[in-house]
């Protein structure tokens, strides 16, 4: 399983791929929206889990980008704010297959992306 991160967080974005790495995944790590774009060229990945809101960059783009460039993988969404919350990034990223808060503990946003990548 190959996981993306965008966490604009390192020390949230290391714990997170610290668990996958636990699980067995190969997950790259990157802080922003060009970070990401440049993973995205390079390697193919089962699913991403990108913070909504970037400090550099817009986590759309970066849905939007996955889509056309590995249209197979999902994207999970994490954020602390309350912004989507009526599900509406469903109809922004149909890419997107799940959202979830930034509190979400490590184990369980793993098992999430385990499942989704499982589905691909």
């Amino acid at each position: 399983m190959n996981v993306l991160i965008v966490e604009s967080k390192p020390e949230l974005g290391c714990m997170w791929q610290r668990h996958l790495q636990r699980m067995g995944a190969d997950v790259d790590l990157v802080t922003s929206q060009e970070a990401a774009i440049v993973s995205l060229q390079e390697a193919e990945y089962d699913i991403l889990v990108v913070d909504l809101v970037l400090q550099d960059g817009s986590a759309l783009t970066v849905s939007d980008f996955a889509n056309y460039r590995c249209p197979e993988a999902r994207v999970i969404f994490v954020t602390n704010t309350t912004f989507f919350s009526d599900g509406s990034i469903f109809a922004h990223s149909p890419n997107a297959c799940a959202y979830v808060p930034a509190a979400t503990r490590p184990e369980d946003l793993a098992a999430m992306v385990d499942y989704y990548a499982a589905l691909r």
